[in-house]
């Protein structure tokens, strides 16, 4: 599961408009959507879905599904956590289990992702990938666990502590990937590596 809001100018990746402008932010999220999408539609015998927000009807990611043949599916609720509570529980029965990404990490690789499906059908029930920033970039259930979503202070430096205790009061077995750099603000722009494609006319015909 791809997690992705739609790269409108000024609407998203609104930290990073005093460094890049409303369309660079906007131009910056829309590649890192696709290269989430071609690094998830990278494995074999995985369904890759694009989980959207606002809408499944929104132009961009209509797009996205033609050109990267994924199924698009629509966030749910009032917050990160509860859209990701549903997500999974809309999931429930996926064998060996589910992946959840976002679409900020360009660190991420297909390797990781391979690494991931590797531990969920031998080692452990959950795994996490966390961010150098206190967050997480992925996380990995065998099966659903809403208690991890809730109440959590997202986009603060205490998200993959605080999931941790919970496995931990959970009884869970997790595994935890090498930490990556997420790209949220300014200051995380250094740990880019990546070309922009199209140009800003080219995304506002896909917006």
């Amino acid at each position: 599961m791809v997690f992705a809001r739609a790269p409108i100018p000024g609407q998203t990746k609104t930290r990073l408009i005093p460094a890049l402008g409303e369309a660079g932010a906007a131009r910056l999220h829309a590649e890192m959507i696709y290269q989430s999408l071609e690094k998830a539609t990278a494995l074999r015998n995985v369904e890759a879905e694009l989980w959207c927000t606002p809408d499944t009807n929104h132009r961009f990611f209509v797009s996205c599904a033609d050109t990267y043949e994924v199924q698009l599916r629509q966030q749910s609720g009032s917050d990160l956590g509860e859209r990701m509570r549903n997500a999974f529980a809309e999931s429930p029965d996926r064998s060996p289990g589910v992946i959840l990404i976002g679409s900020d990490c360009p660190e991420l690789t297909v390797n990781d992702l391979k690494r991931t499906m590797r531990i969920l059908h031998n080692e452990a029930e959950v795994v996490l990938g966390p961010a150098t920033d206190g967050g997480y970039v992925l996380i990995a259930l065998r099966r659903p666990v809403p208690d991890l979503f809730a109440d959590m202070p997202w986009g603060s430096d205490q998200v993959a502590e605080l999931t941790r205790g919970r496995l931990r009061d959970l009884g869970m077995r997790w595994r935890e990937l090498p930490a990556r750099n997420d790209i949220d603000r300014p200051g995380d722009l250094v740990h880019l590596d990546m070309v922009i494609r199209g140009s800003a006319s080219d995304l506002q015909r896909r917006l």
